[in-house]
């Protein structure tokens, strides 16, 4: 495989300002070059250098620019995103169904997440022997478990029969080469690192953006829930699962939904509240890349040099929203005008429907230079999970129409009552397609579920053979995306895609 091949290099230096006060002292050294594996492992900064490593390649897929970015593939994948960026060819090949494994964004997401994988094995198998505190060792391993977790977790959705590694990897390694294997082993690993997570003494709170109880929790009742759809199906015992562990977070009183949609990129809401587990990037030192690639084409309303529109929804999407949605209104979770960038007493119309609730207004309006953070578990997606996992079990209880009533209050819909388990069901999901779009999340409800939303009837359909509002139809091989083409040449041992 390329990229466990290489020897795994520690990316503390870059990570050390988002997380590690202390760091400066550590970063005075006369050779750091000199460090090996060997060597490297020998006091308690090393341990949380090595653990810092493992958050850095979370922030890879988001960067964006005239190529597009990673993060956008379960995004167009979906059917209910559209782009203007001409040149971003990979957009184009996932958005119209033509997809190959040679596409970089998935390169992207197997290189980088293998790499967070690399790096969790190595501070998975060394830090034990560390002499150090007890108590912030166990918490350390903790986080390394949970980041091994959201890594596998992500990789076997995307890409399905996936090698499992959990130790260091060096040229000498059997697994140098590895094969594949089911996804239900992937899933095994994934609820045992995450079990032992829980058990590390994390806070439930991590206001500097470090793993938290709530987020091994939350992350815990996302796999369930999927274990208990496709393609695992273990059904009404999963689904029990993922409730009682959803249930834990609600019941922990820790996190809340925002009042308004403007905290959901607002910096200073950032690991708080709503936010329970957000990639991390701060201003100045590791400003957010994403900003440019939701900006309109060249329309000048930003600060940014570059407006690459990247990506935006569809109308059709939009429209699919209740008329008295307040997500769907101007500068929610979208936005059709704004000011231009020399004259911001000037309305610019931007023909289209463009997403707001990632958007910067300062980084756009001033700086060019985003402190936002990209959430990766937020607590409307816990409460989501809550209510369809405990329907699936024993219907729609009290419990579960507060917790679907919560996000279609805020925005400002009429409460769920009195109604059957199958129309709750649907209910719920449609509120996670409008709640939490454009969040790297619906494309894999889509899979999970083999569901998907037509914008048109309102209604849910098949997912295979579901057909996009723009044409291209849906099929057997969109259940993943390929393995990409370097990785086949470099593993003769791992089989392609079926379909690619």
């Amino acid at each position: 495989m390329n990229i466990i091949s290489k020897k795994y290099k520690l990316l503390a230096l870059v990570t050390c300002a988002l997380w590690l006060p202390g760091c400066s002292d550590f970063l005075v050294e006369s050779d750091p070059s000199n460090f090996t594996e060997d060597n490297y492992f020998t006091k308690p900064e090393h341990a949380t250098s090595s653990v810092n490593a493992i958050y850095a390649n979370m922030r890879v897929p988001l960067a964006s620019g005239f190529n597009g970015g990673a993060w956008m593939m379960p995004e167009f994948a979906t059917g209910l995103a559209k782009t203007d960026l001409g040149q971003a060819v990979n957009s184009y090949f996932i958005k119209d169904l033509r997809n190959t494994s040679d596409n970089g964004y998935g390169q992207t997401y197997w290189e980088f997440y293998y790499k967070g994988i690399g790096n969790a094995n190595l501070s998975i198998a060394r830090i034990p022997a560390i002499t150090m505190d007890e108590t912030a060792k166990k918490k350390l391993l903790g986080e390394a478990h949970f980041l091994r977790a959201f890594y596998y977790f992500n990789l076997v959705q995307m890409f399905g029969n996936i090698p499992l590694i959990t130790e260091p990897v060096n040229l000498e390694s059997e697994q140098l080469r590895p094969k594949q294997v089911a996804p239900a082993d992937i899933y095994t690993q994934i609820v045992a690192d995450l079990k032992t997570a829980e058990q590390a003494g994390l806070g439930w709170v991590d206001a500097t953006g470090r793993v938290s109880q709530g987020a091994v929790k939350s992350l815990l009742a996302k796999v369930y829930l999927t274990m208990a759809g496709y393609p695992l199906q273990k059904g009404s015992e999963y689904y029990d699962l993922a409730a009682k562990k959803a249930e834990e977070v609600i019941d922990s009183k820790q996190f809340k939904l925002f009042t308004t949609y403007d905290d959901l990129h607002n910096p200073s809401k950032k690991n708080i509240e709503e936010n329970i587990f957000m990639v991390q990037f701060r201003t100045g030192i590791i400003p957010s890349p994403l900003q440019t690639s939701i900006i309109p084409y060249n329309k000048n309303i930003s600060a940014y040099a570059d407006e690459t529109g990247g990506l935006y929804s569809t109308d059709e999407f939009v429209k699919s929203y209740d008329a008295n949605d307040l997500r769907a209104k101007e500068k929610q979770f979208f936005f059709t005008k704004f000011t231009n960038e020399s004259n911001r007493n000037q309305e610019v119309a931007l023909g289209g429907y463009f997403i707001y609730k990632h958007f910067d207004n300062v980084a756009q309006t001033t700086s060019a230079n985003s402190d936002l953070n990209w959430s990766v578990l937020r607590y409307a997606d816990v409460l989501l999970i809550y209510a369809e996992a405990s329907n699936e079990v024993s219907g729609p209880t009290a419990k579960a129409y507060e917790a679907v009533n919560a996000i279609r209050t805020r925005a400002q819909l009429t409460a769920l009552s009195g109604i059957s388990k199958d129309v709750f069901r649907e209910a719920v999901w449609t509120e996670r397609w409008h709640e939490l779009c454009f969040e790297n999340i619906t494309w894999f409800d889509m899979v999970r579920l083999r569901k998907a939303f037509n914008v048109t009837t309102k209604k849910f359909e098949n997912y295979v053979g579901h057909k996009f509002s723009y044409g291209p139809v849906v099929g057997e091989r969109e259940l993943l995306f390929p393995i990409p083409t370097t990785e086949l040449r470099n593993n003769t041992n791992l089989v392609p895609t079926p379909g690619y």
